[in-house]
Parts: structure tokens; sequence; C-alpha cells
């Protein structure tokens, strides 16, 4: 419970800040987390995207300024943080489906998101096999990409990065390094600025590559199969079904993702999360 208590009052964070600066890093503060990992949980739980969440309550908020209070579509766009008319016209639109004008005017339909709250349900018992690792500090060698804050616009940074690899021949390469099982993606989110890491363990030199240490820790690590939408679902069992009730909570190290086969139509991966114990 205490886990779900976190999340309800970086919800409370959130509406007391829809008018004004929302910090990501304080919301994994409040979480426990860091500012990624909640972002992860946030978009698995509430099944939308933390940044696409803000801008429905704004713009849910926004339309009833518009209606109720007789506010300026300008001063509006202000109050929820949008410097041009312009801006704040075309998220008001692809949320309402109408202008702020239209609304101020009266008579147009308009949408209204409530605020989430979450809570434990009880769903049907389906196995989820896991294991406990702590492992010590380890090197990798590899290529990497700079993440965005707004994790929702790495998933096509990522997916270009892989098929990059693959055709310049560094998947090849890395492969002829490797000394322990499988091609490894690596989130490193704990500094700034985030990058994801496509590497292996290995000792050998970098020859042009990059290296990062991959810090000792404690893992939560799953097994699974299948294409990369698997391993999204994967990765959605364990932060909404398995997580809460596991008497962990996310650490501070990198998610791993290790690909023993990487066909991407049969892959055979693990997914580690990094945990710390209640």
């Amino acid at each position: 419970m205490e886990w779900i208590e976190r999340l309800n009052d970086a919800i409370a964070y959130i509406e007391g800040h829809l008018a004004g600066e929302i910090s990501y890093e304080q919301l994994g503060r409040i979480a426990c987390c860091s500012s990624y990992h909640f972002q992860r949980m946030f978009t698995y739980m509430a099944g939308i995207p933390l940044s696409e969440y803000i801008r429905r309550r704004r713009m849910s908020l926004a339309a009833v300024d518009l209606q109720g209070k007789g506010m300026q579509v300008i001063d509006v766009a202000g109050k929820y943080g949008y410097s041009s008319p312009t801006a704040f016209n075309r998220a008001f639109q692809s949320i309402h489906g109408v202008t702020p004008s239209a609304v101020k005017s009266g008579g147009a339909a308009v949408k209204a998101f409530p605020p989430i709250t979450f809570k434990i349900t009880i769903k049907g018992a389906e196995e989820m096999e896991y294991r406990i690792e702590t492992k010590e500090s380890f090197r990798i060698v590899g290529v990497s990409v700079p993440l965005n804050q707004d994790i929702e616009k790495n998933f096509e940074v990522i997916p270009q990065k892989w098929q990059e690899a693959a055709m310049d021949g560094t998947l090849q390469k890395l492969a002829g390094m490797m000394e322990a099982p499988g091609v490894l993606g690596v989130c490193a989110c704990g500094a700034d600025p985030w990058r994801y890491y496509i590497a292996v363990s290995t000792s050998r030199e970098p020859d042009g590559l990059e290296e990062y240490i991959v810090p000792a820790a404690t893992w939560a690590i799953f097994s699974g199969t299948g294409t990369n939408q698997s391993i999204q679902e994967l990765e959605r069992r364990i932060v909404t079904e398995w997580l809460p009730t596991s008497g962990y909570e996310y650490g501070s190290a990198p998610d791993v993702e290790v690909y023993l086969n990487p066909d991407p139509q049969n892959a055979q991966y693990e997914v580690w999360i990094p945990v710390v114990k209640k």
C-alpha cells in the first residue's frame, strides 16, 4: 500500500502544479525512484504516457476556465505554460476537437479528464518466474545514444539505434568481443545526460567504441521469448503485477535487457529491473 500511496502523492503534486512547472525529478523523489522509473511506472499503470496525462489535465482545466471564468484565450494559454496562442490552440484542439475561442463563445462540447487515482486490483493469477541476483559492477563496451527526459520520445530513438548498429556492422563487432552471454540494451538514467547503450560485457579494448561501468546492484531478472512487443508486455507486467506486492521497489541502477538470441521475430531475452528491499 505504501507504494500506491506514493503514486497518489505524485498525482497530488501534479494537480497542485498544473498551472505552473511540473518537475519530473520531484515526481521521482515523491515516489522514491528516478524520474525515468517513475515515468515507466506511470505509463504502464495508467495506460497513458505521463506527458500526455499532464496535457489532458491542463486542457481539461483550460476548458473550464474558458467556459465559466470569462478568461481571455491568451491568458489561459499563459496560465498553463504556453508561450504562444498558436501552440495552445494546437494542444487544445488535439484534446477537445474545437478551438478555444469556440469554447469561450459557448455551446461547444468539450471533454473532461478527471485526475487519476491508483489502487491495487486483484487479477487472475498468471505465474511470473524470476530470480533475484546481486552483481558486482561490470564494464560494458558498445555504442550509445542520448535519451530525452520525456521517455516517450525515446521509443523512436532506441529502435533506430539498434537498426543502425545492425546495418553498420556494430552488432557483429560486439558479438566478437562478448565475454558474457547476450547483447545488452542498458538504460543509464542515473546521471545527466541519460544514455542508452547497445553493448556487451567485456574486458577487451574498446577499439573506438564507448565504455560504461554498470554499478554493483541487485536486480530482479525475468526471462522471456518473442518479439519486441512481448518484451514491452513483460515489462508492463513486472511494473503492474509483480512490483507492487513484491516487497521490493525500484533501485537506482540501470535497467538492462539481455538479448540471448537476437532474432527479432523469436528473441530469447532477460529483463533486469534494479530493486531494493522496502
